[in-house]
């Protein structure tokens, strides 16, 4: 018994090695997958966010055509570096809307000012409660609506130069 005592410790510190060695080497799977896709979006009614735009409501989401719903903020990096994205999409014929979490309306203002305003409605939801609602984890987020206003993608991080054919493929698929 005092033999098996002995090598207890080692044994248990070969399995926790063994264990941590096994994590890794499997694969991760780093794509968060929303339980919202396939779901109408959660009621709400924002004021406007930005000086010329009007605010933003759940029922301007389910106009019979897929839209964007983009989900940024004046001080988010990420949001900026998406901004040429979105204006490309905005170039190709696709309606994007947004909602700009814990801002001012001045500083949303000169956001768009500095990296152009894709956006045909922004509504402002000063305490994030739209956000959580959507299940979106931060900014930038981008939700694909079909014309039904329910959640056809969710796209999470800013939107690189090769996630826009995805984007427009998963906007044609919601129509």
């Amino acid at each position: 018994m005092r033999r098996i005592l002995i090598w207890l410790p080692l044994l248990l510190f070969a399995a926790f090695i063994g264990l941590f060695a096994s994590g890794l080497f499997q694969p991760d799977d780093r794509i968060i997958q929303s339980r919202l896709v396939g779901q109408p979006l959660p009621d709400f009614d924002l004021p406007a966010a930005a000086s010329d735009r009007p605010g933003l409501g759940s029922r301007d989401m389910a106009g019979g055509k897929p839209r964007l719903l983009n989900i940024f903020a004046s001080w988010c990096v990420p949001c900026a570096v998406e901004a040429p994205q979105l204006m490309a999409l905005k170039r190709a014929g696709v309606a994007i809307d947004a909602i700009a979490i814990r801002d001012a309306r001045s500083d949303v203002d000169a956001f768009l000012a500095r990296n152009g305003n894709p956006y045909q409605r922004i509504g402002l939801d000063a305490r994030s409660a739209v956000q959580i609602a959507l299940g979106s984890s931060g900014v930038p987020e981008t939700f694909v609506i079909d014309g039904r206003g329910r959640i056809a993608y969710q796209h999470i991080g800013e939107i690189r130069a090769d996630d826009v054919p995805t984007i427009l493929a998963r906007l044609e698929d919601a129509r």
